[in-house]
């Protein structure tokens, strides 16, 4: 497979991941859109619509996981993870992407990779309604120090081969 057909693979599997966000959030697939621009067009309509929301179905997280690791765009990951963060926890958000690292393809660890990085974003009350009001969260919901210590176990693992 050359260079091309990896990056059109990998535009078809993010087309594919940010068309099922947007499904499962009761949003046009955008079908009138191009095909060359549908899935940044799509990740701009999912991200306004995440934002808003103070919780997400439980069904969503996975698809929301997929599509930041699947998109190519580095700083848009943060469109999927953020609202992940807020809504799901910084752990269970560091956990997903801790399991594509391990199994994944060279572009899903890519991907991982961004969107780990995107993960750590400072939580703040006003930036989504998913914080709690009055400004308390739950602790352990971002306790996360021992999937830091996994991840960076399994990167050194790799590094040493």
């Amino acid at each position: 497979m050359t260079g091309e057909d990896h990056r059109d693979a990998d535009a078809r599997s993010f087309l594919s991941c940010v068309t099922e966000v947007a499904r499962l959030l009761g949003l046009s697939d955008a079908a009138d859109v191009p095909e060359a621009c549908r899935a940044r067009h799509l990740a701009h309509a999912v991200r306004r619509a995440l934002l808003e929301q103070a919780r997400l179905s439980e069904e969503l997280f996975a698809p929301l996981m997929a599509a930041a690791v699947h998109d190519p765009d580095p700083s848009h990951c943060r469109w999927f993870v953020e609202p992940a963060v807020y809504v799901y926890g910084r752990r269970r958000v560091l956990t997903a992407l801790l399991d594509c690292l391990r199994p994944g393809t060279e572009a899903e660890q890519a991907g991982a990779r961004r969107a780990w990085y995107c993960a750590h974003v400072p939580l703040r009350g006003d930036r989504s309604p998913a914080y709690a009001v009055g400004g308390r969260r739950d602790p352990a919901l971002d306790e996360s120090r021992d999937v830091i210590e996994a991840w960076r176990t399994l990167r050194q693992g790799d590094q040493s081969r």
